[in-house]
């Protein structure tokens, strides 16, 4: 879904299942990221809890201004670069590129009944495995300029209610690179969903949050995807189960909506974020059934796990790694619909993440390396997809904009 259309089929279709557009909260899979500031703002300048930024970043308090009618307006930004350098390249790929990762207004409104939240500008969406895809195209061939934006109705100190292009409930880590541990999503965000339009309601209950959306799954446009989240947090530890799948069928499919936006996805996550350590393992099951009304002969299911964790030193710096396994059914040479490196096929990748940031500036880069394990002959890395190994070195610069004057007593 992050692809190049000159791309091998293979990697079309491993990354194709990629939207993994994260904006969920891992630590609570709520999928409503503003429920902290639900009808009175946090005294003096705080970060908002909106976008979601897992860590070692931390967004800066927002610039506040007054909209008349509306409120106070809460402004923030990003603008950031990345380049990388990668073996094995896939055809239509470049062994290096750069690219603007994010050039982003943030605009909301976080307080009372009605608020609503904008995010607009340029992005990419770099995974593991996937090919460079840079700015202008990933918009085109995505979300569009405003990849994000709802209107949020704050029913009850507990309830409200999204409506507009949200973020999904799916997944462990974020779609956009400042949110997360690593500066690329991983294999197992590969297979999830991103974006979906929709309306969704969120509910607390004591230290359990539920959630509940009616959606379009994978940026489809047809209305036929139920998904949900149920998390339960005490102190440090946090828990969450999450679910989504298609009540219905559709041939219909793009860059942002590949194969699986006709099956079911399930995550249970765990976290645990004390001090300088956020430590998060997961467990996730996808499933892809047969249909041959819409061209699938053969189902197939992936079954994957990862763990992430990030530690904060002390003046700006933070190390970030992360391990996955994930596994397609299937054998090799049958007619399963591919999901990964074909029917049958394995893989492993592990990311290295040092950052720094000093304020709103931030300097990060990933080392990391791609490995398949049983895979179906031309559809890996390299000019004939057949090497079964791909290694990446991505750094990534920028700053994040607010107000960072705080506020005297």
């Amino acid at each position: 879904m992050r692809l190049h259309s000159k791309i091998s089929t293979a990697v079309v279709c491993f990354g194709l299942a990629s939207v993994g557009f994260a904006q969920n909260a891992p630590a609570a899979q709520t999928g409503d990221t503003t429920a902290a500031s639900a009808t009175t703002p946090p005294p003096g300048p705080m970060p908002l809890p909106t976008p979601a930024i897992t860590g070692p970043l931390s967004n800066l308090p927002p610039a506040m201004f007054d909209a008349g009618p509306f409120g106070k307006i809460a402004v923030n930004g990003i603008l950031s670069g990345y380049g990388y350098t990668q073996s094995n390249t896939v055809p239509g790929d470049s062994d290096h590129e750069a690219t603007v990762s994010n050039g982003m207004a943030i605009i909301q409104k976080a307080d009372g009944w009605f608020q609503f939240y904008l995010q607009a500008g340029a992005y990419t969406m770099p995974s593991l495995a996937t090919p460079f895809l840079p700015a202008d195209k990933t918009m085109t061939n995505f979300y569009g300029p405003i990849p994000v934006g709802f209107v949020k109705l704050q029913a009850g100190k507990n309830t409200s209610f999204l409506i507009g292009s949200l973020p999904t409930l799916i997944g462990a880590e974020y779609t956009f690179t400042f949110e997360n541990m690593n500066v690329e999503r991983g294999l197992l965000w590969n297979q999830e969903n991103a974006v979906t339009k929709g309306i969704q309601i969120n509910q607390t209950m004591g230290k359990f949050t539920a959630s509940a959306s009616w959606n379009d799954g994978f940026y489809s446009n047809r209305y036929s995807w139920m998904s949900g989240s149920l998390a339960y947090t005490n102190g440090p530890h946090a828990l969450s189960f999450v679910a989504g799948g298609n009540f219905g069928q559709t041939k219909f499919q793009t860059l942002a909506t590949p194969v699986q936006n006709n099956g079911s996805i399930y995550n249970a996550i765990y976290t645990f974020t004390k001090g300088p350590w956020i430590i998060q393992p997961y467990y996730q099951y996808t499933d892809v059934p047969t249909n041959n009304s819409i061209g699938i002969a053969k189902g197939a299911h992936t079954n994957g796990g990862a763990i992430l964790a990030s530690h904060a030193f002390k003046k700006g710096f933070s190390l970030a790694g992360r391990w996955e396994y994930i596994a397609q059914s299937g054998k090799l040479g049958d007619n399963t619909v591919n999901l990964m490196f074909g029917p049958g096929s394995h893989a492993t990748s592990y990311t290295l993440t040092p950052t720094f940031q000093y304020g709103g500036f931030f300097a990060r880069g990933d080392l990391s390396v791609a490995h398949a394990i049983d895979q179906t002959p031309g559809l890996v890395f390299g000019s004939n997809g057949t090497n079964n190994t791909q290694f990446r070195a991505v750094a990534e610069v920028g700053f994040i904009f607010g107000n960072n004057i705080e506020k005297k007593p």
